[in-house]
């Protein structure tokens, strides 16, 4: 034990200076001046006020994607310690001093910094020269959108920085394969990958596009393996198995982790509860939860209830009537049954109160012990206020001709019988024998005697319908459309049969104390559904583009002006960055399919580990950008060019391999290589002077006179602002 003393003990540490210095130089790129502009950047606007809701605690639903980006967002103000009072409401709005600019943008730039030795190193991992992949490094580094994109609170560059981890990780575990399989560094780079994939698919669903090239690769090399006879069945199980489980159970675990986090997190009722179910609603702390606290669970005979549409489109709306009747004859002439309408109404009000009541009996109040009301019951609605019941008879709806008319019965002695029973359909029932429960039933009322069910149409109500949206009673019902289902979302045991005292009940809150908490698999379930369904609607925006623009950066987006100076900051790419990009792809496609045919004609250019190692590039490279970029093509949305970034990323990638491809196979004498290397110090001499004389509208300084900004106009399709003096 002694003799081990007499020697020293050493630590021996490899250092790639290339990955330090390209990481410190991508961290003063992106860091340097963060704070400026203090004001409102473009989409830091839209950004900013989730934030606001999440350091408030206050639920909102965002259509754009999954919530793990704007956590990361959030996260930077809470180290800030911002306070979310800050009134998001126009771009270029001054900061307040509460506000952390410099924390709430810190993350994103870090991503984007991040970026430049992620690019070096996955060119490393591709078996290229460093010498590729400080190329690439330095094309990311120098490339102006990037960097203004990267500086602002906006999720492209996280986006951006979790797609290239999750390549490098795939590719340093897949180059582990070989030789150390189930080792350490094997299970944490595979799992690794896992991570950032569903990272990136948690800031926004591009990341999927991703995300399924790296299984797609994957499953091509799993193929692989199988042929290798060097290995087991037991063996291919196991590698089976690890990839399943780092590569699907983990990603899907994570991604229900950032939902759960994002309703922990958020569970204060605000002003986007209202698109959700009145379950959901409920699970909120103040809003519909503070009205409905201590309500009965089970709905009786004898119950006072209100019923909300579950459809909520075009507003959410409750069951209601009031005294007013339908007009004897409508505009284009047809007559109506001239009985007490039935409206769907969007507002809470004592006339959306309905009774529940046994047709074999008179009581209007729950008896002791109560009798609930199952699935396949039937019933009669009373309104609350008047007392008439709800009714639906072969009488044309107002607006939809081919319905039939809702309302609450009036006797006029005319032959007009009453036909005002309901059978109750549970649509989420688990039996035919489940209980109609407060908030958590959803259900139909199929009319007895015609079959009709009560459904939401959608449309308006004249000025005699007070713009209600009309109610009507569908003959024609195929499946459980949203439209025909409601749930009770107010309910009450009813104890005064005498009708004053019962208007008097009506407004007076309920006494008994059931909980109805939903799991987070019933609300994560509901909040992914609307974030998928839920579409604003798409406006025309000034800086919106086709994805063809994109391609030869035809288009550009004002982020920031000044409000009396002419510094401003656009989003621009690098010309010859985007335009070397596609010349590389071009060149790329065009020696691969020179390539395939000589090789069908066993006519080998370039030695097979050279092919290898070009197909395996071109498949993450121009993989990366075909799944990131061609899909827009299909997608009916507003679009802008910050979407084409993480494409741009993976062809910028792709600029070094051609070039060092070219050198190594194609330039065969000396005095080629000669030229060809002349050639790329002078085209790299051109990518640093054109991000150097676009650098005043990437960081928004200096300030540029009137003649120096229309100096940057390049393309007339450029907006540069100038203004007027």
């Amino acid at each position: 034990m002694l003799g081990l003393l007499k020697n020293p003990v050493m630590v021996t540490v490899e250092i790639n200076m290339n990955l330090v210095a390209l990481t410190v130089i991508g961290l003063i790129s992106r860091l340097w001046g963060l704070s400026y502009p203090r004001a409102v950047v473009f989409d830091e606007v839209y950004y900013g006020q989730f934030v606001s809701l999440y350091m408030k605690r206050i639920f909102f639903v965002d259509d754009s994607g999954p919530p793990f980006g704007h956590m990361l967002l959030a996260l930077g103000g809470y180290l800030g310690g911002f306070d979310g009072n800050f009134l998001w409401n126009r771009i270029g709005a001054e900061y307040s001093m509460n506000v952390p600019v410099w924390s709430l943008r810190l993350l994103p730039a870090l991503a984007g910094a991040l970026c430049v030795p992620l690019a070096y190193q996955i060119l490393v991992e591709l078996q290229f020269s460093h010498c590729a992949a400080l190329g690439a490094a330095l094309l990311i580094l120098l490339e102006n959108s990037l960097i203004t994109q990267s500086r602002f609170m906006l999720l492209e560059s996280i986006l951006i920085f979790f797609i290239l981890l999750a390549v490098l990780s795939y590719l340093k575990f897949y180059n582990l394969q070989r030789h150390s399989s189930f080792s350490g560094s094997w299970w944490f780079w595979l799992l690794l990958t896992g991570l950032a994939c569903s990272c990136a698919v948690g800031v926004k669903y591009m990341g999927l596009f991703t995300y399924m090239l790296l299984l797609g690769i994957a499953g091509l090399h799993f193929w692989h393996m199988i042929g290798d006879q060097n290995l087991s069945n037991v063996s291919l199980m196991c590698h089976f198995l690890a990839r399943g489980l780092a590569l699907v159970v983990i990603p899907v675990a994570m991604y229900l982790s950032f939902f759960y986090v994002h309703l922990t997190l958020l569970y204060r009722s605000g002003p986007h509860d209202q698109i959700m179910t009145s379950a959901f609603q409920a699970s909120l702390e103040g809003g519909l939860a503070r009205i409905t606290q201590g309500q009965p669970l089970e709905v009786a005979y004898g119950s006072q209830i209100t019923l909300r549409n579950v459809l909520g489109k075009p507003m959410q709306c409750w069951l209601h009537s009031h005294t007013n009747t339908y007009p004897i004859r409508y505009e284009n002439g047809r007559g109506s049954s001239h009985q007490q309408q039935v409206t769907c109404y969007p507002f809470k009000d004592v006339n959306n109160w309905w009774i529940v009541k046994d047709p074999g009996m008179q009581q209007l109040v729950v008896s002791n012990p109560p009798r609930p009301v199952r699935h396949g019951h039937i019933v009669q609605l009373v309104h609350g206020i008047t007392t008439r019941y709800l009714n639906t008879h072969d009488v044309a709806a107002p607006l939809s001709p081919h319905s039939q008319e809702v309302s609450c019965y009036i006797d006029y002695n005319i032959s007009m019988p009453a036909q005002n029973l309901w059978r109750v359909e549970i649509v989420n029932r688990e039996s035919d024998t489940d209980v109609w429960k407060t908030i958590l039933s959803e259900v139909r009322f199929v009319h007895v005697n015609t079959s009709a069910v009560l459904k939401l149409s959608g449309a308006s109500l004249p000025e005699w319908g007070y713009r209600q949206l009309e109610v009507v009673g569908e003959k024609l019902s195929k499946g459980y459309h949203q439209s025909m289902v409601w749930n009770v979302e107010e309910h009450r045991y009813g104890k005064s049969q005498e009708q004053k005292e019962r208007e008097v009940e009506l407004h007076s809150p309920t006494q008994m104390d059931i909980s109805k908490n939903l799991s987070f698999m019933a609300k994560f379930t509901e909040l992914q559904w609307k974030i998928l369904t839920l579409k604003n609607e798409d406006t025309e925006h000034k800086y919106s583009s086709s994805a063809l623009d994109w391609i030869t950066m035809d288009t550009n987006i004002a982020y920031w002006l000044h409000p009396t100076s002419g510094a401003q900051i656009h989003l621009l790419g690098n010309v010859v960055t985007w335009a070397s990009a596609n010349v590389a792809a071009l060149v790329y496609a065009c020696l691969s399919l020179w390539y395939l045919i000589r090789r069908r004609r066993k006519i080998y250019d370039i030695p097979e580990d050279a092919w290898q190692l070009w197909v395996s590039a071109g498949g993450i490279c121009v993989g990366g950008w075909a799944v990131n970029y061609l899909p827009f093509f299909l997608m009916e949305k507003t679009l802008f060019l910050y979407h084409y970034l993480p494409a741009l990323t993976f062809q910028i990638l792709l600029i070094p391999i051609v070039l060092q491809h070219l050198g190594n196979h194609l330039c065969r004498s000396l005095l080629l290589k000669s030229m060809f290397s002349a050639l790329i110090v002078a085209w790299f001499s051109s990518v640093y002077l054109v991000y150097r004389t676009f650098s005043p509208v990437t960081y928004g300084e200096p300030s540029l006179s009137v003649t120096e900004l229309k100096d940057l106009r390049w393309k007339d399709s450029w907006n540069i602002l100038i203004q007027k003096q």
